[in-house]
C-alpha cells in the first residue's frame, strides 16, 4: 500500500506537524505501508518534528500570482502523482487549493481529504466588514461544494463534520502523541498556554483576561508557549502585566511542560480539535477554553473535566479561571477526570480506524 500526503508545511511545529509524523510512523512500523509526503516552497526542512526515516519527502516550488501559482499546483501535482503512483492520496490542507484538487487530479485515486479547522476560519482580522462578509460567504459555499468531489471526508469530531454537512464522511479524532505515566500535581501557581501566535489562536485575546486575573492572584504566573512574540510582548507592557506574563518559544519536551502547570488555558478564535487540550488533559491538568468554533466542545466535558466559555465572554472567563486559580480540589478533581478522558485518544484505539477506512477505498 503506497499512500501520499499532500500538505502545505510540516516544517513548524504545529499540531498537522506532529500529528502527521505520528500517523506516518504507525502506518510504516505497524502496516508495512509505504508513505510519501509532498510539501511546497520547502515545507519539509528543515523538521522540528522527528519522522520516521522511511519517508519519502517531496517539494514543489509554487510561486507567482494566482493564475500562475493554479498552473503550477496543477503541473506538479499531477508529475508526482504519475511518479509515485499512490493507492490513497490523504489531503492535509484546509486552503482554497485544497478544495480545487479533485478538480485537478488526472488519475483516478481515492482521495481523502482531512479537516482540521473550522469551516468558518478566519486567517487574518479584515477592516473590510462588507468585502469580507461576501469573501467569507464565497469561500463557505465553494468549500461545501468541492468537498463533496471527494472519495471521503475524514472529521476529528462530531461537531466538526455538522459545520461541514458532508454525505461522504468518516470521523477519526487525532491520537494522543504520548502517554503521561504521571499526573500533575496542579499545585504550582503557573497558568499556561501553548499555541501558534495567529489571528486564529486568539492569544491577543488571553492578556486583558490575565490583566484583569493576576490583579487578585499577583504570585501567579503565564506562560505562554507560543514563538514569533514580539507583539504579544508589547500588548502585555501596554496592559503593565509584563511581570507576570512568561513569552517562551515551543518545545519539544511540552510533556514535562504541562506536568508543572496548575491550569491550562484557550482563547481560539476558532478551532477543529485542539490537541493541546487533550495533551494537557493527558497530564491531569484542567483546561479553560472558549467554547469557539468548533474543537473544545469535542473534548471538553463542561463542569466535569474542565470548563466552557461563551466564545467571546470575557467576563465568564475570568470568573471560570478565578474558580480554578483558588480552588486547588477543584483542579485535582477535574484533572483527574480529565486524564480519564484522554484515555480513549491513545494511538492503539485510533489507528486501526486509520487502518480499517484506508483498506475499504481499494
Amino acid at each position: 500500500m503506497k499512500l501520499l500526503y499532500i500538505v502545505p508545511n510540516i516544517n513548524n511545529e504545529g499540531g498537522v506537524a506532529r500529528i502527521l509524523s505520528l500517523k506516518t510512523n504507525y502506518f510504516i512500523t505497524q502496516c508495512g505501508y509505504e508513505v510519501h509526503i509532498l510539501t511546497q516552497n520547502n515545507g519539509n526542512t528543515p523538521l522540528f518534528y522527528s519522522f520516521h526515516e522511511d519517508v519519502l519527502f517531496h517539494d514543489m516550488q509554487l510561486k507567482g500570482a494566482a493564475p500562475l501559482f493554479a498552473f503550477q499546483y496543477y503541473k506538479a501535482l499531477n508529475q508526482y502523482i504519475s511518479l509515485i503512483k499512490p493507492n490513497c492520496i490523504l489531503v492535509c490542507d484546509n486552503g482554497l487549493k485544497a478544495f480545487l484538487l479533485p478538480f485537478l487530479v488526472r488519475r483516478k485515486i481515492p482521495l481523502l481529504l482531512e479537516i482540521h479547522s473550522s469551516i468558518h476560519v478566519q486567517e487574518h482580522p479584515s477592516s473590510h466588514a462588507v468585502f469580507n462578509s461576501l469573501k467569507q460567504n464565497l469561500q463557505y459555499h465553494f468549500k461545501k461544494y468541492a468537498a463533496q468531489k471527494y472519495t471521503k471526508v475524514v472529521f476529528l469530531s462530531n461537531e466538526s463534520a455538522l459545520e461541514w454537512n458532508v454525505r461522504k464522511k468518516a470521523i477519526i479524532p487525532n491520537p494522543l502523541w504520548f502517554a503521561v505515566n504521571s499526573a500533575a500535581p496542579l499545585s504550582s501557581r503557573k497558568v499556561i498556554a501553548v499555541a501558534r501566535n495567529t489571528y486564529e489562536k486568539g492569544l491577543d485575546r488571553l492578556l486583558p483576561i490575565w490583566k484583569e486575573v493576576v490583579a487578585l492572584y499577583p504570585s501567579w504566573k503565564l506562560e505562554l508557549y507560543c514563538g514569533n512574540y514580539q507583539d504579544l510582548e508589547v500588548l502585555a507592557r501596554e496592559l503593565g502585566i509584563q511581570d507576570s506574563v512568561v513569552f517562551l518559544d515551543p518545545t519539544k519536551t511540552i510533556q514535562e511542560v504541562y506536568l508543572q502547570a496548575a491550569t491550562y488555558v484557550m482563547t481560539s478564535r476558532y478551532e477543529c480539535f485542539p490537541m493541546v487540550l487533550l495533551e494537557a488533559m493527558a497530564a491531569g491538568v484542567p483546561c479553560v477554553a472558549y467554547d469557539c468554533p468548533c474543537g473544545p466542545r469535542a473534548i471538553i466535558n463542561h463542569c466535569v473535566d474542565g470548563l466552557l466559555v461563551e466564545d467571546g465572554n470575557q467576563d465568564e472567563f475570568i470568573k471560570q479561571l478565578q474558580l480554578l486559580m483558588r480552588n486547588e480540589m477543584l483542579r485535582l478533581e477535574m484533572g483527574k477526570k480529565a486524564q480519564d478522558t484522554s484515555n480513549a485518544y491513545q494511538i492503539e484505539h485510533i489507528m486501526p480506524e486509520w487502518q480499517k477506512l484506508i483498506k475499504s477505498l481499494k
